[in-house]
């Protein structure tokens, strides 16, 4: 992409210079737009100040917070690339990251500043200390006079890197540029309809793409209000769907479900919202059902890190009479179902999605071997995602190429499977995978999250009601309780840390 693309945050504050950008509803601090460009540029002076140049990697540890975005904009205006950093990581997990992206600075905030000690004791700087340490600087941005920074920004440049979840192994840092950020505005402000007067919440960690760009960065692209939050807070979010402060809202299906279950869940009116997103991962039709009921239409959606991310949402006008679809792909992205020689695949017909557009990644950071596994010659990525297109172009998530085992010769795709479990009224959620069997080749375990004060039934029962609404290779072999799933930032279950059963 050879297109410029202007200082988004400069333009912006031009525009509209006393409106609201970000306000932390805890701390009680608010910006405009016209002071979230000033911090901004004080912040780019500082680190050029500090030796950051065009290029450079900056990571940065710290929980949801307006200094986010005041960075992520500095780096912009410099030309550096900034590197969120998962805060859930133990430092000896950050330390390989830290090596791979190069990162010539650490910057940390003060809930992670042990984290940011142990792993670096030079080019260290601190958000919140009120005093320069041993062990590092004191961000003082006010001493510095802002910078212009650069007036426009390369669309295909590398604005920041995001490491990919780890849900199969060892992350790999997704490169995010300054197109796919326009693409991705694009894609979702015209698919939730988002208007410059919008009030949303930042919850969802922001060393994930949720986090920055359901819907943060696209509302101040945009003009809009988000309110900043640490993280998810069910009672905190309750408080302000009774109090009508939100206009849209996105969120995982883990979301969706601590909402279900709090205690006041049956008296809400959520139909003040105009419009909720879902992504991460495929919600539950039972799940919808309970939200519809509550006057809130959920849009099932799906992206990826790596499609920065918006590539479907569905449309509220067919969510009732194609449960459970993803909808159509949005203006700048372009979808392939195809099988495993790479040929398209007859509607109707399960494929793996192949994604193209402007929101998609040039690839992964220093990973040129990854990269050319996952793009095709052509510039089609692979998800690793399987789908089907119904007669209309609706589409639907199968599940995971990687979730689909062969039983007796049949496929199963897990995804169909935890569906119908989350079905049953004492499951709360369901994650199946396949293990080796002697006779099929493989059959389903499926893991079991009961809802609160409810027992999980024996395992015939659970079997019976499998076999009323599965075919009999579909029915899981074996049925394990747990007390809870390993997930990633965006809520995904990590199915290679579930404890393997006995003889697997």
């Amino acid at each position: 992409m050879s297109f410029p693309v202007f200082d988004i945050l400069a333009r912006r504050a031009d525009l509209g210079p006393d409106r609201i950008a970000l306000e932390d509803i805890v701390l009680g601090d608010r910006v405009t737009y016209h002071e979230l460009n000033l911090r901004a540029g004080r912040t780019a002076a500082l680190l050029a100040s500090l030796g950051v140049s065009q290029g450079d990697r900056v990571a940065l540890l710290c929980r949801n917070r307006i200094e986010f975005f005041e960075l992520l904009f500095a780096c912009a205006k410099l030309g550096a690339i900034l590197v969120p950093l998962n805060w859930r990581m133990p430092g000896q997990e950050l330390a390989p990251l830290l090596a791979d992206c190069g990162a010539a600075w650490l910057i940390s905030g003060a809930e992670d500043a042990n984290t940011a000690i142990s792993l670096t004791t030079e080019h260290l700087v601190y958000l919140d200390l009120d005093d320069d340490s041993d062990s590092g600087f004191r961000i003082r941005r006010d001493a510095f006079e802002p910078m212009e920074g650069r007036a426009a920004w390369p669309a295909g440049e590398t604005w920041y890197l995001l490491y990919t979840s780890g849900t199969t192994g060892m992350p790999k840092a997704v490169i995010q540029t300054y197109g796919m950020a326009i693409a991705n505005y694009i894609n979702i402000a015209q698919a939730m309809g988002l208007r410059e007067d919008d009030t949303s919440l930042n919850y969802l960690p922001l060393f994930h793409t949720g986090g920055i760009n359901l819907t943060t960065v696209p509302a101040l692209i945009m003009g809009a209000r988000t309110l900043i939050t640490p993280g998810f807070d069910p009672d905190r979010t309750v408080e302000l769907l009774e109090a009508g402060e939100l206009d849209t809202f996105f969120g995982v299906p883990a979301i969706y479900q601590a909402i279900s279950l709090h205690e006041r869940f049956e008296e809400l009116d959520l139909s003040r919202v105009r419009c909720w997103g879902c992504g991460g991962a495929p919600m539950p039709d039972k799940l919808l059902r309970q939200f519809a009921s509550r006057g809130a239409t959920v849009l099932n959606g799906m992206g990826m890190t790596e499609t920065g991310p918006t590539v479907f949402l569905m449309d509220e006008a067919n969510t009732a009479v194609k449960i459970g679809s993803v909808g159509k792909p949005q203006l700048l992205a372009s979808v392939r179902l195809v099988d495993q020689e790479g040929n398209d695949v007859a509607r109707g017909e399960t494929g793996e999605l192949w994604f193209s557009g402007l929101g998609i990644t040039p690839g992964y950071f220093q990973r040129p071997e990854a990269t050319a596994e996952a793009l095709t010659p052509d510039g089609w990525l692979r998800s690793g995602d399987l789908g089907r297109q119904d007669e209309d172009g609706y589409y639907y998530i199968v599940g995971r190429l990687k979730d689909m085992y062969i039983s007796g010769g049949e496929n199963v795709y897990a995804a169909e499977v935890e569906s119908q479990l989350a079905n049953h009224p004492e499951i709360l959620e369901a994650a199946v995978i396949g293990v080796a069997d002697e006779k099929w080749g493989e059959v389903g375990c499926a893991y079991l999250l009961g809802r609160p004060g409810h027992s999980l039934p024996p395992d015939q029962e659970l079997d019976a009601f499998c076999r009323k609404r599965m075919a009999s290779y579909k029915v899981p072999k074996q049925f394990i309780p747990v007390d809870e799933f390993p997930r990633t930032a965006a809520g995904k279950v990590q199915k290679h840390l579930l404890p393997r059963p006995a003889g697997d």
